[in-house]
């Protein structure tokens, strides 16, 4: 018997994943518990439609990472600090204030988490910072800091 998933099931399937099951489990076991329903025309026409449609909406947010990544990489941002004679900051730049510049100078609103830092930056100078923006998609943002 064909079944469709309503819930992850384990050693079976993910959720809306189609299965060929044994008529006693899914009567017994599966359909009573509402981990799964008896495949339909319709039910099967609708999770097809429901992939499709996932599908269209990842592609969709891929361009627009893809979009974003290359105004990233055309842009630079500057960020004034406090900093010793030496070039040394008073502090340090991190994440957050990196996001709140971009969103400040560039008008994009970026998670702190996106941004990648080994270390927070505490010195004058030119930085590479990268920007992890979708699955697979980096983006390269140079970020200038100066005394202010």
């Amino acid at each position: 018997m064909k079944v469709v998933l309503l819930q992850d099931v384990k050693g079976l399937g993910k959720k809306d994943s189609i299965v060929e099951v044994n008529d006693g489990y899914a009567r017994n076991y599966l359909i009573p518990r509402k981990l799964a329903a008896p495949l339909t025309e319709g039910l099967e026409k609708h999770i097809k439609e429901k992939k499709e449609a996932e599908q269209k909406k990842k592609e969709k947010e891929l361009m627009l990472a893809k979009d974003l990544a290359d105004k990233l990489e055309k842009s630079q941002v500057i960020i004034k600090a406090k900093a010793g004679e030496n070039g040394k900051l008073f502090g340090s730049i991190t994440n957050k204030e990196i996001a709140d510049e971009i969103k400040r100078q560039l008008g994009i609103d970026m998670d702190k988490k996106k941004i990648e830092l080994e270390d927070p930056i505490k010195q004058i100078g030119s930085y590479e910072v990268s920007i992890r923006l979708y699955q697979g998609i980096v983006a390269k943002l140079k970020v200038h800091v100066t005394s202010s």
